[in-house]
C-alpha cells in the first residue's frame, strides 16, 4: 500500500487535488471528517471539537484514527496495491504518525494566499466555513497553533493555487502520478 498526504490552510485547494487523486484511483481518507463526525456527537462545533479532541487525547488522535481506518480498510479488501490520500494534514506529529505506519509517507501542500483563501471559503459555504474576515483569521490562527506551518515548510512537494485552475490540477496530477509510479519502489532515492 501507498499513502500520500495532503496539507494547506483552510481554502488552499486540498479538496481539489484530494478529487484529482479520487479519479486516478486513489482512496481519500478526510481528516476533517473525523473530527466532523466527533462534533457531531459532542454537539460542538470543528474546531472546539479539533482543539479538545487533542487536548484529551494527545495530537496523535486524529492521525491514529486515520491510520487504524486504512490498515482495517486494507485488510478487508486483501489489497496492498491501494494507494491512500490522507486531506487535511495539520501537525508535525500527524505527518510522524504517517511515517512510522506507512514507508515512503509523501506529503502534498497546497499554498494560497488569505485573499484567495477567504474568497474560496465564502463560496465554498461550509459548516465551518468563515463568511466574516475575523472568524476567517481566527480559525488560521487555530490551525497554525497546530503546527501546520511547520507541516507545510517541510513537506515533499508544494503546489501553488493562484493561477488558472487548469496549472494548478496540471501540476497535481504530475506529482500524483510520479508518486503512483514510485509506490512499490522500495529502493527509490530520497528527495535532496
Amino acid at each position: 500500500m501507498r499513502v500520500i498526504g495532503v496539507s494547506g490552510m483552510p481554502g488552499s485547494g486540498k479538496g481539489v487535488v484530494s478529487s484529482i487523486a479520487q479519479q486516478m484511483g486513489m482512496r481519500i481518507i478526510r481528516m476533517g471528517d473525523i473530527v466532523r463526525d466527533e462534533a457531531k456527537i459532542r454537539g460542538l462545533n470543528v474546531g472546539q471539537t479539533a482543539v479538545a479532541l487533542r487536548k484529551e487525547n494527545g495530537d496523535y488522535v486524529v492521525a491514529q484514527k486515520c491510520v487504524e481506518k486504512i490498515k482495517k480498510e486494507d485488510k478487508q479488501f486483501k489489497n496492498n496495491k491501494t494507494t491512500y490520500m490522507i486531506e487535511g494534514i495539520r501537525s508535525p506529529y500527524e505527518v510522524e504518525i504517517f511515517q512510522k505506519n506507512f514507508p515512503r509517507f509523501a506529503v502534498i501542500s497546497v499554498f494560497s494566499n488569505p485573499k484567495t483563501r477567504f474568497k474560496r471559503l465564502k463560496r465554498r459555504q461550509r459548516s465551518d466555513d468563515s463568511v466574516e474576515f475575523m472568524e476567517f483569521q481566527n480559525r488560521d490562527k487555530r490551525e497554525m497553533g497546530f503546527g501546520i506551518g511547520d507541516v507545510i515548510a517541510t513537506s515533499d512537494f508544494m503546489v501553488i493555487n493562484e493561477g488558472p485552475l487548469w496549472r494548478f490540477k496540471s501540476q497535481t496530477k504530475k506529482i500524483l502520478k510520479q508518486q503512483m509510479e514510485v509506490k512499490f519502489n522500495k529502493n527509490r532515492k530520497k528527495r535532496a
